[in-house]
């Protein structure tokens, strides 16, 4: 049985899929290429020598950046969400972030050392914050509460994100390395427009989903809301810039206020939202249901997303690239993770779709994630003592890769899904920025844990953070039937 869809959204027309879904998938498609694409050379321009184009940062801060930006890309979700929710709905939300993507890739493309490079990254963590959460929120209301191709929608759209991250490595990673790391960023503000074209042409395939706003401000309250949140906005940016330009708080004073912020501010918004007088006692279980679910999400995504920071190191200093006298630009590893997933989704998909209500719980499916991430991050470990002293085979490195894709199958998308799911109705789209928050706070804490990392403690880096997870998804499969019970019966 299925509860009621959007009225005006075909739900037919692709795949057997709402039509909307067409849309959304190949807008997410290039604003991950943007994405994916910049993220493929950030840390190492930010850490090769001046003379090679880069701007000189020391490796452990360079790569610490990267993983803060992740952080603040994410955290920004919250404020995404809620202008959605409140004032201007996903649809708008989606298309102003996507703008404001744009102009990051933009100021990323400008020669203008670290002003331009804060600058950018800035912008691309405010769009960012606008786009992501809101898209998947629309995804969702496509389908009803009890449909059965909901958790397929999701892993097809995953499939759309993942075409644009493997892309974005070839064009936006090999212009960086081979010719230059400023025509690389153009080339990721390229993607990013090419998206918003596709998004302005295919919005009325979405019908009303997320055209209007679900718990609208008071009319009389949207000025001065608005320009409230623009004041301090702007406040906040400017200073911010002003200290990281300036050298008074320095990259690794920003670090770990951003990682401070990353594992506070989720804290904070469950205590508000579990205090909400507009919710109902089974949405406060279910609340509570996903606490458990988003501690392992963030334990997921501090070794998910070291991809670009702690394994993109290992790819460019301690891995052998000359295959047959080509030497692979580091940067290419970056697109086997997407690769692996274009592969495996559809198998996934089809999986989950002929087990039905045989499939393994939500809870389950997490565990799972947590396993395969630990263990890409114990096969680290055995590549390096199979070779000993010389550099990782890049077909072992390659298999931490998609290793780690395996994980990221059984639990991203299904966090996406079920964030929709256990979503309080007057907290829809905030509730994905919630979920967000999840990687921001994995990826702020792994900002501080990849400062034990170096190429030569490598072995012993890996294998402490492999097995700690594994033990952490032991306890979650000990708690998964307790978890069951407080969602009540959301699948």
């Amino acid at each position: 049985m299925s509860t009621p869809t959007v009225a005006d959204a075909p739900q037919k027309g692709f795949f057997g899929h709402p039509r909307g879904l067409l849309t959304l998938f190949f807008t997410e498609m290039w604003e991950r290429f943007s994405y994916y694409g910049m993220r493929a050379i950030l840390g190492y321009y930010l850490y090769f020598a001046v003379a090679e184009g880069g701007l000189g940062i020391p490796e452990s801060t360079a790569l610490s950046v990267v993983g803060v930006y992740g952080a603040s890309v994410y955290m920004t979700g919250i404020l995404g969400g809620w202008l959605a929710d409140r004032v201007i709905g996903a649809q708008w939300a989606v298309f102003y972030g996507g703008c404001i993507i744009m102009l990051g890739h933009i100021s990323l493309a400008l020669p203008g050392g670290i002003s331009t490079v804060v600058l950018g990254l800035v912008l691309l963590v405010v769009g960012t914050g606008l786009l992501k959460p809101n898209i998947s929120g629309m995804l969702g209301s496509l389908y009803g509460e009890q449909d059965t191709r909901r958790d397929a929608g999701f892993s097809i759209f995953y499939m759309g994100i993942n075409l644009g991250a493997f892309f974005a490595p070839f064009v936006v990673g090999t212009l960086g390395e081979k010719v230059n790391w400023h025509l690389g960023f153009g080339a990721a503000a390229v993607g990013m427009a090419l998206g918003l074209i596709q998004y302005v042409l295919g919005r009325r395939n979405l019908g009303s989903a997320g055209l209007k706003p679900v718990n609208p401000l008071p009319a009389g309250q949207h000025g001065r809301v608005l320009g409230r949140a623009a004041g301090i906005a702007l406040v906040f940016v400017v200073v911010l810039v002003a200290l990281s330009v300036s050298g008074m708080m320095g990259l690794g004073g920003l670090v770990n206020v951003i990682s401070i912020i990353s594992a506070v501010l989720p804290i904070v918004y469950f205590a508000v939202m579990l205090a909400s007088k507009q919710i109902t006692k089974i949405e406060r279980d279910r609340l509570i249901a996903y606490i458990p679910l988003f501690l392992a999400t963030a334990l997921f995504f501090l070794l998910f997303e070291q991809q670009p920071n702690t394994l993109a190191n290992l790819a460019e200093a301690d891995t052998d690239l000359d295959v047959f006298g080509f030497v692979i630009p580091a940067s290419w590893f970056q697109s086997i993770n997407p690769l692996a997933i274009i592969v495996l989704a559809p198998v996934l998909a089809a999986l989950w779709m002929k087990l039905g209500a045989r499939q393994p719980s939500t809870p389950q499916k997490f565990v799972g994630g947590l396993f395969f991430v630990g263990v890409a991050f114990l096969w680290v470990v055995l590549s390096k003592t199979l070779v000993g002293t010389g550099q990782h085979l890049p077909v072992m490195l390659a298999l931490v890769f998609v290793i780690m894709t395996v994980g990221e199958l059984m639990l991203s998308p299904v966090g996406l899904s079920v964030s929709t799911k256990l979503a309080p109705k007057v907290f829809a789209s905030q509730t994905m920025g919630l979920y967000f928050l999840a990687p921001a706070m994995g990826q702020g804490l792994g900002a501080q844990v990849v400062k034990l990392y170096s190429v030569d403690n490598q072995q012993i880096y890996f294998g402490i953070v492999g097995v700690a997870t594994i033990g952490c998804a032991v306890l979650l499969l000990i708690a998964a039937k307790s978890i069951k019970h407080y969602m009540h019966g959301v699948l």
